[in-house]
Order: structure tokens, then sequence, then C-alpha cells
């Protein structure tokens, strides 16, 4: 029957390319990890990290990182401009993935340094300032990496089984970055060598990864380059013009609010855990690393089966599947009462089983949408469309670890010097400033991720028709 949203359906169903091999997916997901463990150990210790080891003012450890994500949100259109603008003899995206490793690779020690100063203005320029580089490099590396995906792939189901193994190796990175914490803080006692440490290896680890990525998939990358020539074209419109052009497109738009509310609810939770298992449920330091563990352990645990499920009925129904899990755990954090230790770790479980859909739908449908762009303008740019989309998700993550900072100083909350970590008595307004922080945030922001999956208008059949009318495109059209 016709398409509402394309209208007459034609008589095949999809372009026919290259089977995307093993290898490459491998390579791919582990080019992943270069992006995956900076933001595991930010996004789960830095705030932590801020106030109970440099010392900084909840306020101002929430500014400085503001301040770097809001650089990074609006780097991130850029560098995706640039890049679908690039031309080089290795295409569009690995120039920049290979100029920026070795900058965010030391950009991720330098962030776990702490100056020798107990001066707050000097302790958030210095914060700050690394951020902003942080960011810069890291949007440099992951805005092409992510574009790549739409340049190795054209099958719906083949994009759903790419993005299950780079959300596989995503979590799995965030995995690892924890359980090598957690095994660097219980060896040495010293909290600012412990957190350099980290940071050298996980520096180390980001350089490997985008080698990897690059000597992977390159091959592939110059298979589709030949039978589909248009992926190698740089635009050279205005930056200004693509923005315009790309909020017009309505799948898109849904996709913005899909990751944009998704993705800020995971990270409320991610920030407010290490106040969360010690303050509230009174546990030592290491369970919180290990209740992470849980979640990102059963998240990438269930990831295949997510895959599976998701190439019978489709991305967002497994997305309406997932997410009502994530929320219904998020409520349960939020009654739980000190000493329920074991429930804690059951309920970890089930927001993992969640949010590993939050990991796997939106990034497999972007590449539907630089299709469906393709098939109205004749141009592909996926690094403007990778681009804008994290940077609305980077903007509305910002400002969530600003807010929850600053509700944490309005509501009390006691840091100790640096260096200091010991257990404090946190006021009864600070405990339940987290408890909140912990529930509902989370759970408002994921529920705002369902309405917009609603009304995400591309699903298999959808983009069936939208490759073959690409196919029965002449070639002037691009």
């Amino acid at each position: 029957m016709p398409s509402p949203f394309l209208g007459e359906t034609p008589t095949s169903t999809a372009l026919v390319t290259e089977k995307l091999n093993l290898k490459t997916r491998l390579a791919y997901g582990f080019g992943e990890l270069a992006g995956a463990l900076p933001t595991s150990a930010s996004a789960f210790l830095l705030l932590y990290f801020l106030t109970r080891v440099a010392g900084l003012n909840p306020t101002l450890a929430g500014g400085a990182m503001l301040f770097g994500k809001v650089w990074d949100a609006f780097s991130d259109p850029l560098v995706g401009w640039l890049s679908d603008r690039t031309r080089s003899p290795l295409g569009r995206r690995y120039p920049w993935m290979l100029g920026a490793a070795i900058p965010l690779g030391v950009c991720c020690i330098l962030q776990w340094v702490t100056p020798p100063t107990n001066n707050q203005w000097a302790l958030f320029a210095y914060y700050s300032t690394v951020s902003v580089l942080a960011y810069a490099a890291f949007s440099s590396v992951m805005v092409p990496f992510s574009a790549l995906a739409a340049e190795l792939t054209q099958g719906y189901n083949e994009r759903i089984t790419l993005i299950s193994f780079k959300s596989t190796f995503s979590i799995g990175g965030s995995i690892f970055a924890l359980f090598v914490a957690q095994i660097i803080f219980e060896r040495i006692a010293n909290p600012r060598r412990a957190y350099v440490l980290l940071g050298i290896i996980i520096g180390l680890l980001v350089v490997l990864a985008v080698g990897v990525c690059v000597l992977g998939t390159y091959w592939r990358y110059r298979t589709i380059r030949i039978h589909h020539p248009q992926i190698a074209v740089a635009t050279s419109q205005s930056l200004v013009n693509q923005i315009r052009i790309v909020t017009s497109n309505r799948p898109f738009r849904q996709v913005i609010g899909l990751y944009l509310f998704s993705w800020t609810g995971v990270q409320i939770s991610a920030v407010i855990l290490p106040y969360f298992v010690v303050d509230w449920m009174g546990l030592p330091e290491p369970h919180f690393i290990r209740m992470a563990l849980t979640v990102q352990g059963t998240a990438v645990a269930s990831m295949f089966g997510w895959n599976w499920i998701g190439r019978k009925t489709g991305k967002r129904a497994i997305y309406f599947m997932g997410v009502p899990l994530a929320i219904g755990a998020q409520l349960g954090l939020f009654l739980l009462q000190p000493g329920q230790t074991e429930l804690m770790y059951a309920i970890g479980m089930v927001a993992g089983l969640g949010i590993a859909t939050v990991y796997l739908v939106p990034w497999s449908m972007l590449p539907d949408v630089v299709d469906f762009d393709e098939l109205t303008s004749g141009q592909r740019r996926e690094g403007i469309f990778y681009g804008f989309v994290v940077f609305l998700q980077k903007i509305g993550i910002a400002l969530a670890i600003f807010l929850t900072g600053k509700i944490l100083d309005w509501a009390g909350l006691i840091t100790t010097g640096a260096g200091d970590t010991m257990v404090i008595q946190q006021p009864d307004s600070a405990l339940w400033a987290i408890r909140l922080i912990m529930g509902f945030l989370p759970i408002l922001s994921l529920a705002g991720g369902l309405i917009f999956a609603y009304y995400y208008p591309i699903t298999r059949e959808v983009h069936a028709e939208i490759l073959l009318k690409l196919k029965q495109l002449t070639p002037s059209h691009h």
C-alpha cells in the first residue's frame, strides 16, 4: 500500500551492497572506545573528582564542566560541516580522526591533574581551559567517526548491526574504564596519583582505538566509495545554510528530540550516582563503581538481544520496550532505602536493560535520516547531521550537569578539602536533593524521549523506499 511518508510504494526493496564483514564491524566498534573511555570516566567520576579531590565548590565544578561542554556543543556542528567539506586522498573523515587522536589522548591526562593551589578561581580557570581543549579534540575525532557509519553501510538491518557493535564497544568501554578505575583506587591510596594514572591509561587507549578503527575500516570505505561515489563528494554550502536545511528535515527533528532527552536522563543518573551510593546509601566508594559496572554490564550483555529483536520489529519498537524499564528503575532508586544493597544492584540490572536501547536506537536512526536528506537534496552531509545532533545533546547535558551541581550547592552539600576523601555526613536537605536528582529528573527526561520516538516516521519499509528511489535517480542528481 502507499506510504504516507513518501508516496507510492516502489516494487523493489533496497540497494544491493557488499556485505559488511566482521572485521569492519569490530574495527568500527573498537573506534568507539576513543569516545567511550573518556566519556565514561567523566560522566561517573569528574564532578565527584572536582568536588572531593580537587576541592572545588559544587557550583564552580558544575560551571567548569558547563563551560567545556557548551564549547564542545558549538564545535560539533562546526567540525561536522568542515569534515563534510574536506577533500583528501583519505576521504572526508579519516584526516580529522588521525589529526586529533594524540591531542585528545594528552587532554585525557590533563583533565585529572590537580594543580598545586587551593584558590577556587585558579582551579576553575584550569579545569575550564582543559575542558575546552579536551572537547575540541574530542569533537574532531568523534563527530567524523560517528558520521563514518553512514558511509560504511547502506541497508536498514546492516545499520542496526553496525550500531549494535558500536554500542557494545561503547558500553564495554564504559565498563572497562570503571573496572580500571576500581583496580587503581584499590591499590593507590593517594587519590591525586590514582586519577592521573587513570588518565594516562585512557589517553593511550584513545590513540590506539583511533588507529585500529582507521586501519580496519578504510578498505570497506574505499569499496563503498567505488559503488557510491557521492559519499565522498564534499559539500560547498555555508554552515548557516546547512543548519537551516538539516533542521527542516522532519525525521531529523524527531531524532534530535529522542537523543537529547534520552541521553540527558542517562547522564544525570551517571553524574549523581557516586553521591547517591556513598552519601544516601552509606556505602564505601568502591560500591558506586560496582553499581555502575552492574548497569553497564547488563546493558552490554543485552545489546545483541536487542539487536535481534530490532531486526524483527524495528528500531522504534525496541526503544518503546527498553525505556520504560529504565524509567521504572529510576523510580525504584528514588524509593530505595539505606541497607537495601542487594535490591540496589537488582534495580541496576533493570536499568541496564533499558539503557541498552538508548545506546542503540538513536545512532541507528541517524544514517536513515541522512539517506532521506540525500533523496530530497542530492547531497551527502553526514557530518553536519551528526555534529548538530550531538551539539543539542551536549547543550542539554551541560545544562543538566550545571543544574545538578547548583542544586547540590543550594541543598548544602558538604565538600572535602583537596585530596581528602573521607566519608562525611550530609545534611538532610542534601540527601533529599540527591534522591530527587537520581529519581525524577531522569524520569522526566526519558519520558520526553518516548514522545519524540512515537512520531519518528522512518520505518523499515519507508527506508527501503528511500533506498530504491536513490538507486533510480540519474547520476546528474548527485
